[in-house]
C-alpha cells in the first residue's frame, strides 16, 4: 500500500519523465506541437508551420461518385425530382402539343410567328418527349430505385429480427400504466398477455431479465411495407408509361361526315409512333362518320349559343365485313380493336367545287375549316395545283351565321347554320408543293404568290352562299359553294356544309399496368398514412418485488403480481395512450380479477 506522500512524489516524477521523453518542442503550448497527419507534409511552409483551421480530406473520384450517388438516392432528392417533374409538365398544358393537337400547333405558329419558333427550339410543343423532361424522368427513375432497394433489404431484415428487449425502466416512457392483481401468478399473467397481444396482431418475444418476466411486442411493419409499395409502384408507373410510349402510338385524323378512315399509317393526318412501334401491329378496321350532332343552348339567354352536347355517330367495319354502329361523346371514347378513339374537336367543312373555263371540274372536296371563336368563325385553305392556267390558292373564311360589320368585314353571331356564307381571297403562283416538301393543308404560303382578289386588291373577295357560284378573276374558271339538294327542307344546309370531327386514336399496351400500379400507389400511400408503428411491453413481477429485485410494502397483498404496461411509437401516434390503456383493461379483464 502506498502512502499519500509517496503518491504526491510520484506525480511530478511521472510528469518529468513524460516531459523528457517528448522534448521541449513537444510542449502543449508549442504551436508546432501537433503531430503530423497521415500523408501530410510540412514541406513548402515556412518553418514547418501548418495552415490554420480544420483540414478536410480529399474525396477523390470514387468518393465524389459515392457522394453523388448517396445524394441522388436520398428520399429528399426523389421528392424534389417528383416535384420538378410536375413543374416540367406545366408547359404541356400551356401550349398545344404535336402528339395530341397538331392542328393547334399549326395555328399557334400562325398566331405567334415570332414566339412559336423560339418555343419550338425549346421543345415546348413536344414537352413529354423533350430532352429536359426525359432527363428529369430518368433521374427520378434512378433515384427511386436507389431509395427502394436498400430500404427493402433493411425492412426485410427488421421483419425477421426479434422485438427489442424490454427497457429496465418502463416508468420512464410517456405512455405507462401499472396495475396490481392479487391471487394471480406470473405464469398466468404472462400467458394471458401473450394470447392477447398475438390476437391483436403483434409480433412478440418473451424475456426474463433479472427475474422479471416480460413480453416485448411490436406491430406496424405494414406501414413501412405500404411506404415501399407506394414508391415501388411509382417506379412501376414510370416503367409502364415508358414501355407503353415505346410500343404504342397516337394518331390524329379529321373525318368529314360521309367519309371514312382506314386504320393504316398512310391514312392518318399525323401519327406519333413509339420508338419500338411496328406498323404490322395496327388493328385493321375502318371508321365511317355517319353524322355529327351538336345541341346548342337556346333557352338560357345568358348562355345562348353555348354547346351542350356533341355526338359523333360512326360505323366500324372489320376485315371480315362485320359492321357495327358506334358513337363517341366528349369523355366517352370508343374502345375498339385495341385502340381508344377520342373526340377532340369539330367544325364545318364547306363543299367547294372549282371548274376550268370550259366547265370541267378540276377540284371538288369538303374542306375542313378551323374554328377561330365560340361562334365557329372558321378559316380554311383550298389549293388547286392542276387543271387551271395557274396554280390557285384560296384563303377562305366561313361564317355559320354571317353578320356584316361596320368596316365591311363579316363575323358569325351564332355557331349553327342559320345564314352560312363563304368569303374567299384568291392567290395565283407557286403553291410550293412541287418540290416534294410536305406542306400543311391548313396554311397557305403566299411568299411566291400574287393576290388577285380580296382586301388590298382592286377585286373584291368572292362571297358565296350555299348553292351559289362565281367566276374566278382573270378568266381562270369558276367556283361553286356546296351542292344544294333541291329536295332538302328550307334552311337545311347540311349537304353544302357537312361537319367534320377531329379524332384522336391511341394505342397503349400498358394501360392495364398503369391502372394496376396507380391502384397500388393509392393503397400503399393510405397504408403508410394510417397504419401506426408501435411497440408495447408487458412486464410482470411478483407483488412485493421492486425493480431491483428487493422487497417492498407490497407484501401486504399476500401474493399476486404487479404488471407494468408501456408503449412507444415511431413518429406521431395520437392513439398510443389509448392503446396502452386498452391493453391494460383487456389484460385485467382476461385475468378475471379486480384491480387494486
Amino acid at each position: 500500500m502506498t502512502s499519500s506522500s509517496d503518491s504526491e512524489r510520484e506525480v511530478p516524477e511521472r510528469a518529468a519523465r513524460s516531459t523528457r521523453a517528448r522534448g521541449p518542442s513537444d510542449r502543449i503550448d508549442d504551436p508546432n506541437a501537433r503531430p503530423e497527419l497521415d500523408g501530410e507534409s510540412t514541406e513548402g511552409t515556412a518553418s514547418g508551420a501548418r495552415p490554420d483551421g480544420p483540414v478536410s480530406p480529399k474525396l477523390g473520384l470514387a468518393g465524389s461518385l459515392r457522394f453523388f450517388w448517396r445524394q441522388l438516392t436520398s428520399m429528399r432528392t426523389a421528392i424534389l425530382l417528383l416535384l420538378l417533374l410536375a413543374i416540367a409538365a406545366i408547359p404541356g398544358s400551356l401550349v398545344p402539343q404535336r402528339s395530341s393537337d397538331p392542328n393547334g400547333v399549326t395555328q399557334y405558329f400562325v398566331d405567334n410567328p415570332d414566339l412559336a419558333p423560339v418555343l419550338d427550339n425549346l421543345q415546348a410543343f413536344d414537352v413529354y418527349s423533350s430532352a429536359w423532361f426525359s432527363a428529369v424522368y430518368i433521374l427520378l427513375f434512378v433515384s427511386l430505385i436507389g431509395c427502394i432497394i436498400p430500404r427493402t433489404k433493411h425492412h426485410f431484415d427488421a421483419m425477421r429480427s426479434r422485438p427489442p428487449r424490454t427497457p429496465a425502466r418502463l416508468s420512464r416512457l410517456a405512455d405507462h400504466r401499472e396495475e396490481a392483481y392479487p391471487d394471480v401468478d406470473v405464469d398466468t399473467a404472462i400467458a394471458e398477455a401473450r394470447t392477447l397481444l398475438k390476437s391483436s396482431g403483434y409480433r412478440i418475444e418473451e424475456y426474463d431479465q433479472r427475474g422479471v418476466r416480460s413480453i416485448s411486442a411490436e406491430r406496424g411493419y405494414l406501414r413501412e411495407t405500404g411506404n415501399l409499395v407506394f414508391h415501388a409502384s411509382l417506379v412501376g408507373v414510370l416503367v409502364a408509361v415508358g414501355v407503353g410510349g415505346g410500343f404504342g402510338y397516337s394518331g390524329q385524323r379529321v373525318v368529314v361526315e360521309g367519309q371514312s378512315f382506314v386504320n393504316s399509317v398512310i391514312d392518318y393526318d399525323t401519327i406519333n409512333p413509339g420508338r419500338f412501334f411496328d406498323e404490322g401491329t395496327l388493328s385493321p378496321y375502318a371508321l365511317t362518320l355517319d353524322a355529327f350532332d351538336v345541341t346548342y343552348e337556346t333557352q338560357n339567354a345568358d348562355a345562348f349559343g353555348q354547346p351542350i352536347d356533341f355526338t359523333a355517330h360512326l360505323t366500324t367495319t372489320t376485315p371480315d365485313g362485320t359492321s357495327q354502329e358506334q358513337r363517341i361523346k366528349v369523355n366517352e371514347p370508343l374502345r375498339f380493336a385495341g385502340t381508344d378513339v377520342f373526340l377532340l374537336g369539330n367544325g364545318y367543312a364547306p363543299t367547294i367545287t372549282v371548274r376550268d373555263p370550259e366547265g370541267t371540274v378540276v377540284f371538288t372536296d369538303s374542306i375542313p375549316f378551323l374554328p377561330q371563336d365560340a361562334n365557329l368563325t372558321s378559316v380554311g385553305v383550298v389549293k388547286v395545283p392542276d387543271g387551271l392556267a395557274e396554280q390557285v390558292g384560296l384563303l377562305g373564311f366561313f361564317y355559320p351565321t354571317a353578320q356584316p360589320l361596320e368596316d365591311g368585314a363579316f363575323t358569325s353571331t351564332y355557331p349553327d347554320l342559320v345564314l352560312p356564307m363563304l368569303s374567299l381571297n384568291v392567290f395565283t403562283g407557286d403553291l410550293g408543293i412541287d418540290g416534294g416538301v410536305p406542306r400543311s393543308v391548313y396554311t397557305l404560303n403566299t411568299d411566291d404568290m400574287t393576290q388577285i382578289a380580296g382586301r388590298g386588291t382592286d377585286v373584291d373577295a368572292i362571297q358565296l352562299l350555299p348553292g351559289q357560284s362565281a367566276e374566278l378573276p382573270n378568266g381562270l374558271g369558276s367556283i361553286e359553294f356546296g351542292n344544294a339538294d333541291p329536295e332538302a327542307a328550307a334552311g337545311d344546309f347540311s349537304n353544302s356544309v357537312p361537319r367534320f370531327a377531329s379524332l384522336d386514336i391511341h394505342s397503349d399496351p400498358s394501360q392495364f399496368w398503369v391502372l394496376l400500379f396507380a391502384v397500388l400507389v393509392t393503397l400503399g400511400l393510405l397504408t403508410s398514412l394510417f397504419v401506426p408503428r408501435r411497440r408495447v411491453w408487458v412486464a410482470v413481477r411478483p407483488l412485493g418485488e421492486t425493480d431491483d429485485g428487493g422487497g417492498s410494502d407490497g407484501d401486504e397483498y399476500g401474493g399476486g403480481v404487479r404488471v407494468e404496461y408501456a408503449g412507444l411509437a415511431r413518429g406521431e401516434d395520437p392513439g398510443l395512450a389509448e392503446a396502452v390503456a386498452s391493453l391494460a383493461y383487456r389484460h385485467g379483464t382476461a385475468l378475471g380479477v379486480e384491480r387494486l
